[in-house]
């Protein structure tokens, strides 16, 4: 059961209908709550998500059938109201989202109220940013198993070791990197999963993954210069997500200046005592003395994270036509996503994405057996899963599994050891892989992995 049909719950009632369950939406706003019935193959209520009895004839009450609540309004206190009332009723699992970040700085509340997940965009897409920060080249973002590897978008650039030569050949010349190319995208060609023979270009775009630890040696991989220190960050907008951004960055990074621009007052008085190494400055991010004042010039990294999304859009432009190395925009409407590629930025980021995948890591996780990942660039999926006693892989070779071109296998971890595996590694119980699928081959690679305990779609 999703309870709020906003761009949040709509795109998780989506994704669960596409896995195969049966969803029930509670949506407030009768204009909106038609549309879902209209576009979604879901069951629609109309009315307050935070009633009993509203809970009650979606089928929240003793006995019932739900086996999940998902609140995602923009209220805390409905989704953490609808929370309580489905877990007192006997649903197994319930996941909140919680804009309030007092909610989820630790699991106090979560445990008091009995919410399994309370979980904040904010956080998820700071984290995302940091990471397109952190190296210069980065296109392509996004953390894997509780942040020890991460997938990243790199282009080849002229005279990079990997360019002209077979990928088993590269991964002979530095078996000290710990990362794996998942999948190319070249302009000639339709994007493809390589192999140990394939022979990468100049100008191809490849997802890879790897472990954090190891992610700065990937850029001489790929024929980027090694110099890129991140020294100075900028963030427009002293909000959630803002305010996130900073601490993130003075809280990760030893030696780095770190400044935050807002045009209200009493805002930056709050960020001044709550930001122990960040500059607060009160000023209008618009306005290109302000940005020029405080050496937009000399930026590594911007960040435009206001609500306004066109003020966002503006402002990053501006940042990275006055000098900024990158320039990022928090980007909350889809249509604007789609203008990436023709403005002068180097990414925007979607804090809804963020939290519609935070919230299906967790529904897969507790529906299949494992968690998994949406790439929305390339309609694929990252899948963290454990190889249990029963699983039709245990004791096989990787190569004996067959799964190219659809799947491959990225990373392993054995007991303490973490490490790309090959085509003759043999997957063993207790095993925790790091898959990656295309997307509509989904459940039939899953089918191989996971012993299957459940029959039917479970009701949502």
């Amino acid at each position: 059961m999703v309870v709020g049909g906003g761009n949040v719950g709509f795109n998780v009632a989506k994704k669960l209908v596409d896995l195969g369950h049966d969803v029930i939406v509670i949506e407030q706003d009768e204009e909106r709550a038609a549309k879902i019935d209209e576009m979604l193959d879901v069951m629609v209520i109309t009315g307050n998500g935070a009633r009993p009895q509203i809970l009650a004839q979606a089928g929240i009450h003793e006995g019932g059938d739900v086996s999940l609540l998902i609140a995602c309004t923009d209220r805390d206190e409905v989704n953490i109201l609808s929370c309580w009332i489905a877990k007192k009723a006997g649903v197994k699992h319930t996941i909140s989202r919680a804009r309030n970040l007092e909610f989820t700085d630790n699991r106090i509340w979560a445990d008091a109220i009995g919410i399994d997940e309370m979980i904040s965009p904010e956080r998820s897409v700071a984290g995302v940013i940091e990471n397109m920060l952190s190296m210069s080249s980065i296109i392509v973002s996004d953390d894997l198993w509780d942040g020890i590897a991460s997938l990243y978008a790199m282009r080849i650039k002229k005279g990079a070791l990997m360019a002209g030569r077979p990928l088993k050949e590269v991964r002979e010349l530095r078996p000290d990197v710990n990362a794996l190319i998942v999948y190319v995208e070249r302009q000639s060609k339709e994007g493809f999963i390589p192999r140990g023979n394939t022979i990468l270009e100049k100008g191809d775009l490849c997802y890879v993954v790897s472990l954090k630890k190891d992610a700065h040696l990937l850029e001489r991989l790929f024929g980027i210069k090694e110099d890129f220190k991140l020294k100075r960050i900028m963030v427009a907008g002293g909000g959630k997500i803002g305010f996130q951004v900073a601490r993130r960055f003075e809280t990760n990074y030893k030696d780095i200046d770190v400044r935050l621009i807002d045009l209200d007052p009493q805002k930056c008085q709050r960020l001044s005592s709550e930001l122990t190494k960040t500059l607060i400055l009160q000023g209008n991010v618009a306005d290109e003395d302000v940005l020029l004042s405080e050496g937009i010039d000399d930026v590594d990294g911007f960040v435009a994270t206001t609500a306004n999304d066109e003020l966002n859009i503006l402002v990053a432009i501006l940042a990275k036509e006055l000098g900024a190395k990158k320039s990022i925009a928090v980007v909350r409407h889809e249509t604007y996503r789609k203008l990436e590629n023709r403005l002068s930025l180097d990414a925007m980021v979607n804090p809804h994405e963020a939290l519609v995948a935070a919230i299906m890591r967790y529904v897969t996780l507790n529906t299949k057996g494992a968690i998994m990942s949406t790439v929305k660039q390339i309609n694929a999926e990252m899948v963290d899963l454990v190889i249990g006693e029963g699983s039709p892989v245990a004791g096989k070779k990787i190569i004996d599994l067959h799964l190219y071109p659809y799947a491959i296998i990225v990373l392993i971890q054995r007991n303490d050891e973490i490490f790309v595996p090959g085509g003759m590694t043999m997957m063993k119980p207790g095993d925790r892989i790091l898959l990656y699928i295309n997307a509509p081959n989904e459940d039939k690679i899953l089918s191989m992995f996971i012993k299957e305990n459940k029959k039917g779609a479970k009701r949502l």
